[in-house]
């Protein structure tokens, strides 16, 4: 069975060896035996989410176009980094708009645990850090929690390898089932040593106060390997080296550039290695975070889709190597414009307005993965509207995401009447302009697989559900009052 995807139905017909999913007005979606063994991913999904009541929610076609001006939650990329480099400095480091997200309240609670304490003001929404200096983190009293956050635990993993502490890191059940393998393995080279002959979590890491600087190439795109791999490097004696074979995310170069590390970038014979100066001291810094590119997706996506709609989302990060759903949108016919472009604290900023738009099926290559991997799901939400089929490559990373990101996007297309097929790690969404709905969707404790169907069912002709929207917390807290602003229409 391609991807670990059957449909079931009296309509249904599955194929395995063209992996073809059809969609039929009694199908029924059954998911790989990880997810259930033999009950509904619906039914799973409410029985573990988040150890509470499942919070279901359906949303409805709009009425009306959407419209309104808006900004997003800050970029959740740039608060976790701000958080822990704050920690590795020494001084005072300010935040202004951190994402107050689960994810990120998680990464605050953790360097508060370290010793450099992160608070919030009383007045506004501004956070302090008070750093301890680069190698100067504390032994935690207690195991630390990252609840749902795999960037918070890989780039602490990177943390904690530079220091002589040990440190047992948990996290829900949705984070203990991610594999932790890849960023293990660099990190134990430069020294990092895990008690448990695993590589889930929980694990109990233990530090060293003499990594051993090394040259890694990555095997495969990954901003937050990247990441965890510099960091510790920070930490190292002599010049720690990561090669890219495609680009990645490149916040931490950046932020790390402008707390004062040195960090050099050079391409050749078409690789891309970047390089940190062990023995570095971080000084602490005025950190302004942008709106999130991800959160403010799901916001512009729902207003290509909705006839009659005009918004605009303020202040959004358009950093290079963060903008491929918006390439991909403009190459099918999306009308959207980016106004007011500037940059602050070293991260590009504009406001991107968004209008109602036919679109087309297009082919997105796989060397556009890294630029847009968490946009995949509701990227494949607006391909079900659009004239055509519409191929996406390269998505083998999103088998080990929140959930199977792959498998969950198409199981949701299906249960709405939307054509999907899997082959490998390709999506094709076959796009007929219109969707039926009135679909049941399996998140499976993913966030983005929550929004990105809530906001297929604003332009639906009947009603999507979604099975539970707690962990919309972890990453976009403001997503169902944001949506409601604009026009948006939901019913519990």
């Amino acid at each position: 069975m391609v991807a670990g995807v059957a449909v079931i139905g009296p309509d249904t017909v599955d194929n395995p060896l063209l992996g073809r999913l059809y969609p039929g007005p009694k199908a029924k979606v059954w998911l790989p035996p990880r997810w259930g063994g033999g009950h509904s991913g619906a039914q799973v999904s409410k029985t573990i989410a988040h150890g509470g009541r499942p919070q279901p929610l359906a949303t409805t076609k709009a009425t009306a176009g959407l419209r309104g001006v808006v900004r997003v939650p800050g970029d959740k990329s740039i608060s976790h980094r701000a958080l822990i480099f704050g920690a590795l400095a020494t001084g005072r480091t300010t935040i202004k708009g951190l994402l107050e997200a689960e994810d990120v309240l998680n990464t605050a609670k953790a360097v508060t645990a370290l010793g450099a304490p992160a608070t919030k003001s009383t007045a506004g929404h501004v956070w302090t850090v008070l750093g301890r200096g680069t190698g100067g983190l504390k032994q935690p009293s207690a195991p630390i929690d990252f609840g749902n956050s795999g960037t918070g635990t890989r780039l602490m993993m990177g943390v904690v390898a530079g220091h002589d502490i040990t440190v047992t890191m948990t996290g829900d059940a949705s984070l203990s089932r991610r594999p932790m393998a890849r960023v293990l393995k660099p990190l134990r080279q430069m020294g990092l040593l895990t008690r448990e002959e695993k590589d889930t979590l929980p694990l109990t890491v233990e530090g060293s106060a003499h990594l051993v600087p090394i040259e890694y190439v990555l095997p495969v795109p990954s901003a937050q390997v990247k990441s965890a791999i510099l960091i510790a490097g920070l930490m190292a004696a002599g010049e720690t080296t990561v090669v890219e074979r495609e680009p990645t995310r490149d916040h931490t170069e950046r932020m790390l550039r402008y707390f004062g590390a040195t960090v050099t970038t050079e391409l050749k014979d078409g690789l891309t290695r970047i390089t940190v100066f062990g023995d570095a001291e971080l000084s602490g810094r005025e950190v302004v975070v942008p709106g999130d590119p991800s959160s403010a997706a799901f916001l512009i996506c729902a207003a290509l889709l909705v006839p009659g709609s005009d918004i605009t989302v303020e202040g959004v990060l358009v950093n290079p190597t963060r903008t491929g759903l918006y390439t991909t949108l403009m190459e099918m016919g999306a009308d959207i414009l980016f106004t007011n472009q500037r940059e602050e604290g070293g991260e590009p900023i504009a406001d991107i307005r968004a209008r109602a738009s036919q679109l087309r099926g297009v082919h997105v290559p796989a060397e556009r993965a890294p630029s847009m991997i968490d946009e995949y799901p509701v990227l494949a939400a607006v391909a079900a509207f659009a004239d055509g089929d519409t191929r996406l490559d390269g998505l083998g990373e999103l088998k080990v995401k929140e959930s199977d990101r792959l498998a969950a996007t198409a199981a949701g297309l299906v249960a709405n009447g939307v054509l999907a097929t899997v082959e490998g790690d390709t999506l094709i969404v076959g796009g007929a302009r219109r969707v039926p709905g009135g679909g049941t969707v399996a998140t499976h404790l993913d966030h983005r697989i929550a929004m990105a169907f809530l906001t297929l069912g604003l332009a639906s002709e009947a009603p999507v559900t979604v099975d539970d929207t707690a962990m919309i917390a972890t990453s976009f807290p403001e997503f169902r009052e944001l949506m409601q602003t604009l026009g948006a229409t939901y019913a519990n």
